[in-house]
């Protein structure tokens, strides 16, 4: 039970005539008793809160940035209806910063025997599954003197996805996609290393991809068409230890590598190949695998709504090990980690022969655009000393990348925004070479 604001208002005006003429208990009870009086009538009159029914409905899933509804139906099987304030809670990041007050109070009024819904806007902050705490209702009597309060749990939870906000991207990379794949009218043939069919010889073509041996069956002079390389297999690894905690901009440099990722699966998935993803820092964080072509962009967004940096060391043997478990045969293993010296220098050099010798590998690393920015600072002390810790900064991520290289590894170095297309040109150019 609780009481109201108007009862203290009340009781406040009526001590000003108790005070002018007369201050004793006689006075206090004239003024008190048959607010006293109200009060109870007003309370036994109020719709009790721990026999209602709720239940919810509503949006399970959206992407981070957008918003989604999860409805409240109250139900009131009680003799009286039902006048209430409600706060449905949620987690804070279930809204944006100063707007959780208004988006999760509402008031209702639910007339006896009959239901009502009242909608709650979430607009998530964060990635990760957002579960619904208490429904707390406080129910008023017809004079608001008095009210029942109770709370209930309603359980609901609403998957945060990531947004994908490089899939503005896609239709570029698929057009460059189609022309690898000769399906577009373009001025060069098709490029790719599988054979596809013969044709009649024309001007201009290479005399390397002339079939001498159909040319010697047929009166025209015959060539070889190719086309990109299919069906082969993808191994997404996301490095999810600390330095992926590394915030860049607003947000952790694990963001950007998933929305890197995500582009890339898109692009791959089209182009007829297919795509695993493996998430590992100490353990197995995640693993996405033998999905359809259909399914694999939604099962891999799932399962990247719930990746969360972890504040520890990646262990780079562990990594490299299960990846070569969960791609046995020949593919193209994408790492999405730092370029970092210590972590690269004593981590992964020494265990990166082991996937080289077997697997096609690229690393990509998100870049961070304030040392960018820091590098071209001038016009003051301090900002010399800073333009010369940015460049010092960007020369050992250049001696790192070239370390990688030596090995025979394909480097993606690249902002957050920019980091999605540099990697899909990436793999365009592999397979356009046939090194997948």
């Amino acid at each position: 039970m609780a009481l109201t604001g108007r009862t203290a208002l009340l009781a406040a005006l009526g001590s000003l005539p108790v005070g002018i003429w007369d201050a004793g208990w006689t006075g206090l009870l004239a003024v008190n008793a048959p607010l006293a009086l109200a009060c109870a009538c007003d309370y036994a009159l109020a719709a009790p809160v721990r026999r209602l029914l709720l239940t919810r409905s509503g949006d399970t899933a959206v992407r981070l940035g957008e918003t989604a509804d999860v409805t409240l139906t109250i139900t009131n099987p009680t003799g009286r209806p039902l006048r209430a304030r409600l706060r449905d809670a949620w987690p804070p990041s279930s809204w944006q910063p100063g707007t959780e007050v208004e988006a999760s109070r509402h008031r209702v009024t639910v007339p006896a025997g009959e239901r009502r819904r009242v909608t709650t806007r979430l607009r998530p902050t964060r990635r990760g599954d957002r579960h619904a705490d208490r429904v707390t209702l406080r129910s008023y009597g017809p004079l608001g003197l008095f009210a029942h309060q109770g709370t209930h749990r309603v359980p609901w939870t609403v998957r945060v996805l990531p947004p994908f906000t490089s899939r503005k991207h896609l239709p570029s990379k698929l057009g460059r996609l189609r022309e690898l794949d000769g399906r577009t009218s373009v001025l060069t043939r098709g490029e790719g290393t599988e054979f596809d069919s013969l044709r009649e010889y024309v001007p201009g073509d290479d005399t390397r991809s002339i079939d001498w041996r159909a040319t010697a069956r047929q009166s025209t002079v015959a060539v070889r068409t190719w086309r990109p390389e299919r069906d082969r297999h993808i191994l997404l690894v996301l490095d999810t230890g600390r330095t992926s905690a590394g915030r860049v901009g607003d947000a952790p440099r694990l963001d950007a590598a998933l929305d890197a990722a995500l582009l890339l699966a898109a692009l791959a998935s089209r182009a007829g190949d297919r795509v695993d993803l493996l998430a590992y820092d100490r353990r197995v964080r995640a693993l996405v695998q033998g999905r359809t072509a259909r399914d694999v962009l939604p099962s891999l967004v799932d399962a990247m709504a719930g990746l969360e940096p972890a504040l520890v060391e990646t262990d780079a043997r562990g990594l490299t090990a299960t990846a070569l478990r969960t791609a046995p045969r020949r593919s193209l293993v994408v790492l999405l980690t730092t370029l970092d010296t210590a972590p690269v220098e004593e981590g992964l050099l020494p265990v990166l022969p082991q996937l080289t010798q077997r697997h096609t590998v690229v690393v990509a690393s998100v870049a961070d655009p304030h040392i960018a920015r820091m590098s071209t600072s001038r016009g003051s002390v301090d900002a010399v000393y800073e333009a010369a810790a940015a460049a010092q900064a960007q020369a050992e991520r250049h001696r790192t990348a070239q370390h990688l290289r030596r090995h025979g590894v394909t480097v993606v170095d690249a902002t957050p925004d920019e980091l999605p297309p540099a990697l899909a040109d990436a793999y365009l150019e592999l397979k356009a070479a046939g090194r997948l």
